[in-house]
């Protein structure tokens, strides 16, 4: 199946608004190109002593259609900026929806759609994830996430919609020149894992996700 091209433009996001939005709203909801996949940006609450904000409300996200049961938070930190992580997904029966924030430092987090028949199948959106900006990304399951780091120690916290199943583990390569993401490597050299430098590319990848 041909794979298209990027289409991950942040000026061309849409906003989910309700019929009744208030400007005390305390999660700002954006549609991104690829149906379903979110960003979401928490309203921070500021001070003289710094700031609080709710990072997830599964009411408010329920409220905009969003009704994603998640079971297992995960946190990693990468202690070197460049560093990859992806293009990762969990198989059925345990696929995996994502819910991705930073933590700490900033990174490159990217989703790349891999339904079968879907109208955006192989295109990707990416956007930049920091502690300071606080913006989180919601990725349904049937599509494949990484991201790369801008800064060093930088942290990923995560919720999933499964548990982790090693037999349903799977990837595709980050640089898959048919995918052709436009990774910000400023360096120009990512350090990745064993697992991933390995990974199929899409070319030879038998998707087990189907559009529904």
């Amino acid at each position: 199946m041909p794979v298209q091209r990027a289409i991950g433009q942040e000026t061309r996001e849409t906003a989910i608004k309700t019929d009744n939005q208030e400007e005390d709203i305390t999660m700002e909801i954006l549609q991104t190109e690829l149906p379903g996949v979110v960003l979401l940006t928490p309203r921070r609450f500021a001070d003289a002593r710094g700031f609080f904000s709710e990072n997830y409300s599964k009411k408010t996200l329920a409220a905009q259609g969003i009704d994603i049961d998640f079971v297992q938070d995960n946190h990693s930190i990468s202690q070197d900026t460049g560093t990859v992580r992806g293009l990762h997904f969990q198989s059925p029966p345990h696929a995996q929806a994502k819910l991705v924030r930073c933590g700490q430092g900033a990174l490159y987090d990217v989703a790349v759609d891999v339904r079968v028949g879907s109208p955006t199948y192989g295109k990707w959106v990416g956007y930049e994830l920091s502690a300071e900006n606080g913006r989180q990304l919601l990725i349904p399951a049937g599509f494949l996430h990484g991201f790369v780091t801008l800064a060093p120690m930088t942290e990923i916290v995560y919720k999933c919609s499964d548990f982790y199943a090693p037999e349903c583990d799977g990837a595709v390569r980050w640089d898959d020149p048919d995918l052709a993401i436009d990774w910000p490597l400023s360096g120009g050299t990512a350090a990745i894992s064993d697992k991933d430098a390995v990974a199929p590319l899409m070319a030879d990848f038998n998707s087990p996700f189907t559009y529904a």
